[in-house]
């Protein structure tokens, strides 16, 4: 697998911004799905503090890889906080926010969000081809909003599901497992050292990392970006 490990998440978030300078500023509108969680909160911030002005922000149409169903404003919304700490921040155009309607009832939302993509993103194989999917890893192994329980969404034929929380059987609207490794590109970013296991059963090919839906991401595509604390077992 490609890896690369930091020594922070802040040298971390510049290499990824300059992924995404490479991407923007080489012609026409790109497709990104990005995703929530704490790691991209202090990647956002990094992007908008000192990338403002560098990245090309109008070549970027920028999609969710899933989404939390409450409304935008809700402090769970992974909009929300892309909204907080990087849209506000830089001049991007309101059609190039492709964001999950979570307001509207879940299967609504699912509808409404897959037109989108279909008059956004172009096919291949028969799946949407976004450009670039960046993905976050829970402590649990889950990617996107497939979890372990529910891993047989991974294989859907649907260009997106709604998924539930283990938990607290939250609702939640996520690209299914043939979309994401239809990407050009996936881009993993990982740190904490509470991911530190499931790295390593993914990483060495442990029987037990077939429980979890981020092993079953495309190698082929794959970049994961570690901080020291994430990898510090492989």
């Amino acid at each position: 697998m490609n890896k690369i490990i930091f020594e922070t998440k802040n040298l971390l978030a510049h290499y990824l911004a300059k992924e995404l300078i490479s991407l923007a500023n080489n012609g026409n509108i790109k497709n990104v799905a990005l995703s929530g969680g704490s790691t991209p909160q202090a990647i956002f911030d990094v992007m908008a503090s000192e990338y403002n002005e560098i990245i090309n922000w109008q070549n970027i149409r920028f999609f969710w890889v899933d989404e939390r169903c409450v409304p935008p404003t809700h402090n769970d919304s992974n909009y929300g906080m892309t909204k907080k700490h990087l849209l506000d921040k830089i001049e991007i155009k309101n059609e190039n926010i492709c964001r999950i309607k979570c307001e509207l009832q879940p299967l609504n939302a699912l509808n409404e969000y897959i037109i989108s993509i279909n008059n956004n993103v172009s096919k291949k194989n028969g799946f949407p081809e976004f450009d670039l999917i960046i993905l976050g890893m829970g402590d649990d192994g889950h990617t996107a909003s497939i979890f372990p329980h529910e891993i047989n969404l991974w294989n859907s034929d649907n260009i997106c599901e709604i998924g539930h929380h283990p938990i607290t059987n939250q609702e939640r609207i996520t690209l299914s497992g043939k979309v994401i490794n239809n990407a050009k590109k996936i881009i993993f970013l990982i740190t904490g050292s509470n991911k530190a296991r499931k790295v390593k059963d993914i990483f060495t090919k442990n029987i037990s990392a077939q429980k979890y839906p981020a092993y079953f991401v495309d190698i082929t595509k794959s970049l994961w970006l570690f901080d020291k604390d994430a990898a510090c077992l492989i």
